[in-house]
């Protein structure tokens, strides 16, 4: 394989990994020659050969064997190596190369790949999310940094994730220049400990401070992990201090997370903390419709009777992603058979998710609707505090997930600020109590009930 052929394989690569990854990973290989099977390329660090072997490594030697090219195996040699102790085996095409042009300057942004499908013109905007997105639509049209951090929070299936992408994908179009980096709080764990064992301390502090757009995803996965959360702090105030822009996801709101170091949840509350709800009738409907036309172009052929998607609204309205995959089942199934998508089609074969979302009432939206009710925060009914108008809602909770849940009493206690599951028991037994006593508690208890199973 000549260097010519490597770049018109690049070219490729272009279109398969999308822009932003190819600027910030492919481009930057200095191929360096091939033979027996072996691809060899020249890296600036351990960490970039080690990233681009993990993540797009298969796609590479895919796309080689496309073209005609047998490559077995990618072998990155890191620039300040000496080449003669990793050359592949008489690299046929190394003798006649032509010079190297030089790497450019700079850290690689070890970014995660983002998806295409996320972008702001496909998310459904409706009374539950308009305030996420109206905020991501600011922070997306870059600019002098308005809040900061921007701090997206709710359960799963609700849209975090496809705002964080959308927000990366806009300020790329509008600034390609921009440095943005979106991955997981998992992920920058994983490259923090990977630093640390190889001794590239510096290297981490220097890639992650020069970006300009931090975002990091499922912040809630570092709680409880000390020397993460202490380089997490710095990053985050070295990056406000330089008025870079930094955008957090998790499930809950800063100060519900438990094992999140109140220093860093004091830090996250400093800009804009926006609550994703759970989705209502309306724009389940609206997401259904936007995803029957994307689908158009492939079933064009398929037909949908009147009645389905509101079936499918009414009944799956815990996730999005369970609804749109619900969805897809029924497309694919219905262009297998050969059918129209009828009621009882969707009944039939979709009647696994269907019991699920009978039966599946998360305590987050118990706790979150109780909260609601009562007029009380979320923090006041983890925390210690005994009071009568804090006691009794935490006990209604506590009631309401073991009726309507299967958790067990020590996994509802932990959920609740970690307490024994002997409260949880009291709590459970005090509520059916008052509620046999106090007309009030029974119709609190049964309008809540009603409520989280609507």
């Amino acid at each position: 394989m000549t260097e010519d052929d490597w770049g018109h394989i690049r070219e490729t690569l272009e279109e398969t990994v999308g822009k932003n990854n190819y600027l910030t990973w492919i481009e930057p290989l200095d191929y360096l020659g091939s033979g027996d099977g072996v691809a060899q390329f020249q890296v600036k660090t351990t960490f970039m050969g080690d990233w681009v072997s993990r993540n797009f490594g298969d796609e590479i030697k895919r796309e080689c064997f496309k073209a005609g090219h047998h490559v077995d195996r990618l072998d990155f040699v890191v620039e300040s190596s000496k080449r003669a102790t990793k050359t592949p085996a008489t690299p046929k095409t190394q003798a006649t190369a032509p010079a190297k042009k030089p790497m450019k300057a700079g850290p690689e942004l070890p970014g995660a790949p983002l998806d295409k499908r996320f972008t702001f013109d496909r998310f459904v905007v409706g009374k539950p999310n308009e305030l996420a997105h109206a905020a991501s639509r600011r922070v997306a049209e870059g600019g002098p940094v308005t809040f900061n951090p921007l701090f997206l929070y709710g359960g799963v299936g609700l849209g975090k994730t496809h705002l964080m992408h959308a927000i990366a994908w806009e300020l790329q179009e509008r600034s390609p220049g921009l440095r943005v980096v979106y991955l997981s709080a998992e992920q920058f764990m994983y490259r923090f400990i990977q630093a640390l064992r190889d001794k590239q301390m510096m290297d981490f502090k220097e890639l992650f401070r020069s970006v300009d757009v931090l975002m990091v995803d499922d912040v809630q996965f570092i709680a409880g992990k000390d020397s993460t959360q202490d380089e997490f702090f710095h990053t985050f105030n070295a990056l406000v201090d330089q008025g870079k822009q930094v955008i957090i996801s998790a499930d809950r709101a800063p100060g519900e997370i438990d094992g999140l170091e109140d220093r860093i949840k004091s830090r996250l509350q400093w800009g804009l903390v926006v609550d994703l709800h759970p989705t209502d009738y309306e724009l389940r409907l609206g997401i259904l419709q936007q995803k029957v036309e994307n689908y158009r172009a492939q079933y064009q052929e398929l037909q949908i009777s009147d009645g389905v998607l509101e079936f499918l609204a009414h009944r799956i309205s815990n996730n999005v992603r369970v609804l749109e995959g619900a969805l897809t089942r029924l497309f694919a199934f219905a262009s297998l058979v050969g059918r129209e998508i009828t009621l009882d089609m969707a009944q039939e074969s979709l009647a696994d998710i269907l019991r699920q979302s009978d039966r599946k009432v998360t305590m987050d939206q118990i706790m979150r609707k109780t909260c609601d009710y009562y007029n009380v925060r979320m923090s006041d009914l983890l925390s210690p505090k005994r009071s009568r108008n804090i006691a009794r809602p935490r006990q209604m909770a506590m009631w309401l997930s073991k009726t309507l849940t299967q958790r067990s009493y020590p996994e509802i206690g932990k959920r609740f600020g970690n307490r024994d599951h002997t409260t949880v028991i009291h709590a459970v037994r005090k509520i059916d109590e008052l509620k046999a006593q106090d007309s009030q508690i029974a119709e609190d208890a049964e309008l809540l009930r009603r409520m989280l199973e609507a």
